[in-house]
């Protein structure tokens, strides 16, 4: 019997044979499609796999003030990352750098909650390592796949505090501001301006960060720069020279009283430039760098007195009688009272108007006044004619076009707009009531719906120290000076407003003591009522100085919360402040005795004061 059938044995041979070649095609085409068709596809993928893009932070533009101090710089720094991977993976890296990092649970899901919105970017555990937490990290080395430390630069505030609400401060940009157009192209982890110039200007101070590509193993552990792409270098920020004398800042800080909340802005006559804007009290810009501690931050804004509040910009406060000298100004631009005219009510402590009797600040009265001289006494019942001969109306449209209801357009974010009524429907509106005569006179000496701050206080008293014109007022220094308002007042009658104020410093005057050895100084005290604390009015002085016969050169405006006395209080920090800055300016040695109280207080002569 036949077992084995030779046709059967080719058969299944060339079956074998058909099968082996469709095999080894099947194998061919899977091999050309893998290597050739799709090899740029797996290419990448192997080099996600193995290579990481880093980013190389930019160093921001420092910041310099009118003389070239330096005010923001970059120094070295340490972050501290974690390259992409398993949210798992991450937990218990982070987890196991706890303690050499001191991060809490908390912090810990902050970190993956990151990690999980952008899963493709290195995520940020410590923006601003110091020296020993990045040796206890580097010991342990070995237990910490996927961490990545990086020297970068870091900022620093030279005169911290003393200038954080110019400079505002840098932070990790936030999710919001990443949907935002403005920032388009920024990567999560990115340190940018939060506040201040930082923020005004983070288009300029940023710079471009560069890149860097890095080789890791199946660990995700760095194993060396990768060669095959050439690095990208960043681009440092561009420097900015402030219009800021960090100096006289720093004088304003320490000569402003310790226990007091409030708001100096000097501005120089000639072109609206800021040389100094302080708000009190301060908090330290340094502390945010790399993340601020969630305990300082909750510190800072749970604390009364507000310290993150920019009061120069954002405090709004009614301005008592420093607003008479708009109130003067509009009355001499509409022709309603010469300059050298009594009123026809003398100040006996008060007067009647309809069924309201207004009193006057001095219980004994002034007496028959002109105009400079009731702005040397500051007398309220002169005001309060000179509001009635204005008119409510033309007073709220002359406010109205001088800008005490709008900003003065600083370029600083978040400026804050006054309160001004927009037109007489105002009163209806908010109150229920139509406006009456009556209202211009709490308007003229300040009071009523008229709350501004005190950079719109300097800006306005900046047109009286010049030719009536008033720029918007510029940190960064430019070549250009924008058009502002206009007093349309002449030249005589601005020189009568100066006059007025200019005896407000001398003998008799609200602030004589305030006067100055070298410098004329003149300007106007005030009081605002406080709605916190009715019993402890604010102070406020608005002050103008140059040399004795020369144009003012620096415009001064103080508000103390609670100060109570615009002279007593107020005055002093204004004069100083002039006194500090023109010695400076003009070659005289500055002395720890400036005002005429000072010198008075130490027993100390002051010839140069004016006794009658």
């Amino acid at each position: 019997m036949r077992t084995y059938d030779a046709e059967a044995r080719r058969l299944r041979a060339r079956g074998a044979l058909v099968a082996t070649v469709v095999l080894l095609g099947v194998l061919v085409l899977g091999f050309f499609r893998v290597q050739v068709l799709r090899s740029s596809s797996y290419r990448l993928r192997s080099d996600s796999n193995r290579l990481r893009a880093l980013p190389i932070p930019a160093p921001r533009g420092a910041l310099f003030d009118r003389h070239g101090r330096l005010i923001a710089e970059n120094v070295p720094g340490y972050a501290i990352s974690l390259l992409p991977a398993p949210v798992d993976s991450l937990r218990a890296t982070l987890q196991a750098l706890a303690p050499p990092l001191a991060l809490t649970a908390a912090r810990i899901d902050v970190i993956l909650a990151g990690a999980r919105r952008y899963p493709h970017q290195p995520v940020l555990v410590e923006g601003d390592a110091s020296f020993e937490q990045v040796s206890a990290v580097e010991e342990r080395r070995v237990e910490f796949p996927g961490v990545l430390i990086e020297m970068g630069p870091k900022r620093r505030y030279v005169a911290g505090p003393t200038t954080a609400h110019v400079t505002g401060y840098v932070s990790e940009v936030s999710d919001q501001e990443l949907a935002r157009p403005e920032f388009e192209g920024y990567s999560p982890g990115q340190i940018v301006g939060k506040e201040g110039i930082e923020r005004q200007y983070e288009s300029l101070l940023q710079g471009r960060p560069g890149v860097r590509y890095v080789e890791v193993d199946a660990l995700g552990r760095i194993v060396g720069a990768f060669q095959g792409r050439p690095e990208l270098s960043a681009v440092p920020g561009q420097p900015l020279r402030l219009s800021l004398d960090l100096e006289l800042q720093q004088w304003i800080d320490r000569i402003f009283p310790d226990t007091m909340r409030g708001a100096v802005v000097a501005l120089n006559a000639e072109d609206g430039g800021v040389l100094a804007l302080y708000s009190r009290p301060s908090f330290d810009p340094n502390d945010f760098v790399g993340g601020i501690d969630a305990d300082l931050w909750t510190g800072l804004n749970a604390d009364p007195a507000r310290p993150l509040l920019n009061r120069a910009l954002n405090g709004v406060y009614p301005p008592g009688s420093t607003f008479k000298i708009a109130t003067a100004g509009i009355a001499l631009a509409r022709g309603v009272v010469a300059p050298d005219e009594y009123m026809s009510i003398p100040c006996r402590g008060g007067m009647q108007f309809g069924n309201r009797y207004f009193r006057c600040w001095r219980p004994g009265g002034h007496g028959y006044l002109t105009l400079a001289d009731a702005i040397r006494d500051s007398c309220d019942v002169y005001f309060y004619q000179l509001g009635l001969r204005i008119g409510l109306e033309p007073l709220v449209e002359a406010g109205n076009r001088l800008g005490f209801r709008g900003r003065c357009g600083i370029d600083l974010p978040g400026e804050s707009a006054g309160l001004y009524p927009e037109d007489l429907g105002y009163w209806k509106r908010r109150f229920g009531y139509d406006g009456t005569p009556a209202e211009a006179l709490s308007m003229a000496i300040g009071q009523g719906p008229n709350a501004q701050t005190p950079l719109k206080m300097a800006q306005f008293f900046l047109a009286v120290a010049r030719d009536g014109t008033a720029p918007p007022p510029r940190v960064v220094v430019t070549d250009s000076v924008e058009p502002g308002f206009t007093l349309d007042i002449s030249p005589e009658n601005l020189e009568w407003l100066r006059e007025g104020m200019r005896r407000v410093l001398r003998p008799g005057g609200t602030a004589y003591l305030s006067s100055l050895e070298h410098w004329d100084l003149m300007g106007k005290t005030g009081t605002s009522q406080n709605s916190q604390d009715p019993e402890r009015d604010h102070a406020w002085f608005v002050g103008l100085a140059g040399p004795r016969g020369g144009d003012p050169e620096i415009v001064v405006a103080v508000i103390v919360e609670f100060g109570l006395s615009g002279s007593g209080v107020a005055a002093p920090i204004v004069a100083k402040t002039a006194d500090f800055y023109l010695r400076r300016k003009h070659g005289i040695p500055v002395d720890t005795m400036q005002t005429l109280g000072e010198h008075l207080r130490a027993g100390r002569p002051a010839r140069w004061a004016v006794w009658r």
